[in-house]
């Protein structure tokens, strides 16, 4: 027989509460107590500015804050946006972003957070494991050989003239400004950058210009219509060749103006000068060597090559040449910022000079605010042609935040330099 205590009940009853109370609890805190290693490293690897961190579980996390600097806001939906970060690095943060799993009322800030800190940062947002593994097979598998190189600009060059005549100036340069002051027009802004170029190589009429990467014709048009030269383009884009000749038409210089889908190894002659505007990115690291040797071998004598190029921090380049980031996933494959010091070392050994090295990281930074101001628009028009959905209008505006944040925290920079044959 079974005799009923009901104070023991009672007891019982309470205990069993207070342990689901418990495991609850428990249950509940441990993402947070998963996730605390990382948290830490996070936290003592921002050096300058401050992160606030809204957890999934409701509490607020401030890392960092020791020195001033930028200060960014990201709301965690779920645990999945640092699990995607832990193991893919860049290009999974960026589609936990498209998922929805976190989001920011100022990416550009965080990236610019990430940026100004990268050093101290480490390996805390770079993929590892089998991800980082996978992402260096990708990037194997997009070198710019001269089949590579062409399959790579075709994938992000040729999306169309219609596209990106929506949103850069009316001079199409792609690549970074100059401006005088922020309230700037875009256009005279690119227009000052191509000056500033010219003015490094010297033309005088009747002188041979090669332009190695001449984009949709910005520059061309700027000096053909300055300078009596003999002008030659190169490019591996089907659509730019198609823009640049009828710029050359409009001005009537087909007799000393030529633009060639030829890649740059397979150009013949000497030219007086050299211009390559954001073009290198494009070359890959194991292939520097070559592209400097061609400059070396197509300037005559005292010839002068004027580059502008896009440099990583060479402390980080090691981490960031190891795997596949969001740029080259999703953006340019094949594409490798620069490491300054190699990469200067590479053209010393050539015979080339390097002289008057100009830096205007800040300058891309506000480059690319006017592009997305302008992409915004666009869209916000329904102007972008319907073959581009919702989810490419994300990854492009995202695309456009994130150089513009690497660019505002200063762990990749632009500049101009003049290489000098001697």
């Amino acid at each position: 027989m079974t005799i009923h205590n009901p104070k023991a009940s009672r007891q019982r009853a309470m205990m069993r509460r207070a342990g689901a109370q418990v495991g609850g609890r428990f249950w509940r805190a441990l993402p947070t107590r998963l996730f605390e290693p990382m948290l830490v490293r996070v936290d003592r690897g921002l050096m300058r500015g401050s992160l606030e961190l809204h957890l999934p579980d409701g509490s607020v996390r401030l890392l960092g804050g020791r020195k001033q600097g930028f200060s960014a806001i990201v709301h965690l939906a779920n645990w999945r946006a640092l699990i995607r970060l832990a193991a893919s690095g860049s290009t999974g943060w960026y589609r936990a972003w498209a998922d929805g799993d976190w989001s920011s009322p100022d990416p550009v800030a965080l990236f610019a957070l990430f940026g100004a800190n990268a050093r101290s940062l480490g390996k805390s947002a770079r993929s590892t494991g089998l991800p980082r593994l996978m992402g260096r097979w990708k990037l194997a598998r997009r070198h710019n050989s001269r089949r590579g190189a062409r399959r790579n600009i075709a994938e992000h060059y040729d999306l169309g003239n219609d596209f990106y005549r929506l949103w850069l100036d009316e001079t199409l340069t792609y690549s970074s400004a100059r401006p005088a002051h922020p309230q700037e027009a875009l256009e005279a802004a690119q227009i000052r950058k191509i000056d500033e170029l010219l003015a490094r190589i010297d033309l005088d009429d009747g002188r041979q210009l090669l332009e190695i990467g001449c984009g949709w014709g910005g520059l061309a048009e700027r000096v053909l219509e300055r300078c009596d030269v003999d002008y030659t383009g190169l490019t591996l884009s089907t659509e730019q060749q198609q823009i640049v000749q009828g710029r050359i038409e409009g001005l009537g210089a087909q007799d000393r103006a030529h633009v060639l889908l030829q890649d740059y190894r397979d150009c013949e002659g000497q030219f007086d000068a050299i211009a390559s505007v954001e073009m290198v990115e494009a070359v890959g690291e194991s292939y520097w060597p070559t592209y400097l040797a061609c400059i070396a071998r197509l300037l005559k004598p005292g010839g002068r090559a004027a580059i502008q190029y896009i440099s990583i921090d060479d402390e980080i380049f090691p981490a960031y040449a190891a795997r596949a980031d969001f740029i080259q996933r999703y953006i340019f494959p094949g594409g490798c910022l620069i490491a300054e010091r190699r990469f200067r070392d590479l053209a010393k050994r050539e015979g080339l000079e390097w002289a008057d090295q100009t830096r205007f990281g800040l300058d891309y930074a506000w480059t690319l605010r006017q592009w997305r101001a302008h992409f915004d628009a666009v869209v916000d028009a329904g102007r972008l042609p319907a073959r581009f959905d919702a989810r490419f209008v994300d990854m492009w505006r995202y695309y456009l935040m994130y150089c513009e944040g690497g660019f505002a925290g200063r762990s990749i920079d632009v500049s101009q330099v003049t290489l000098i044959k001697r």
